[in-house]
């Protein structure tokens, strides 16, 4: 069934993309908890969990026991965590469709592989995209333009539900900034994204309101305003 018609993949699947995404295209990143209410992605992937119903008790208890005891872990959406929770980080976000962007192949962009993730951290430290860790490359196409061989802006793909994917780690050097380098990488990978059948989406926090304005321009449409959680695990 195609992304534009079916329903299987319609845009419910993002009221809960981590979990769509660890149970659909990125089951191979999964790690879940033994009855199955609660996964995350593997550590060095991606920090995001994931509740299967994010309403019923049993899958947070299921999140706490697969992450252990006073641990770490962020999730998305409309959530409320259960007594016990400690919120470290609470982030207002944007969840943005992408079906109206003009999706356009770029000719100075190359792809990034794991060869080239200590220049990819590298840029992530100095711009603070959002988490990118060391296998996280893995999740997805990623795109870069190089300035005299130096990596100077980059963009890929983070999760991945059933039917869509989220274009992410969109950054560019400070040095480099202001030549439209973020919006020619969004529309290459939007293109990888369209060439599969699927559809490209993005979150961004809401505060970020220069990127929201560029995302905006570029026909990308607010779906949804979700948080971003930072939480520790109850302890005993």
């Amino acid at each position: 069934m195609s992304p534009e018609s079916g329903t299987l993949c319609g845009s419910e699947v993002l009221d809960n993309p981590v979990w769509a995404a660890l149970t659909g295209p990125h089951r191979e990143f999964a790690e879940f908890a033994p009855s199955g209410l609660a996964a995350r992605y593997t550590r060095d992937t991606s920090p995001f969990a994931a509740l299967a119903d994010p309403q019923d008790p049993r899958a947070w208890a299921d999140l706490a026991a697969l992450a252990g005891p006073g641990e770490g872990v962020w999730v998305t959406g409309l959530l409320t965590p259960p007594p016990g929770w400690e919120t470290a980080v609470s982030v207002p976000g944007v969840q943005l469709d992408g079906r109206a962007v003009r999706a356009v192949a770029e000719p100075e962009a190359v792809p990034l592989g794991p060869g080239d993730v200590k220049e990819m951290l590298e840029l992530v430290e100095l711009t603070r995209p959002g988490p990118f860790l060391d296998r996280t490359v893995e999740l997805g196409t990623y795109l870069g333009i190089r300035h005299e061989g130096r990596l100077v802006a980059m963009a890929g793909e983070r999760m991945r539900p059933t039917g869509w994917s989220e274009i992410s780690a969109v950054c560019t050097h400070p040095d480099h900034q202001g030549r439209g380098l973020a919006g020619r990488l969004i529309r290459a990978v939007a293109a990888e994204v369209r060439e599969r059948g699927e559809r490209p989406f993005l979150h961004a926090a809401e505060a970020n309101t220069g990127a929201v304005r560029l995302y905006e321009s570029m026909g990308f449409t607010l779906r949804r305003s979700p948080l971003f959680l930072g939480l520790r695990t109850p302890r005993p």
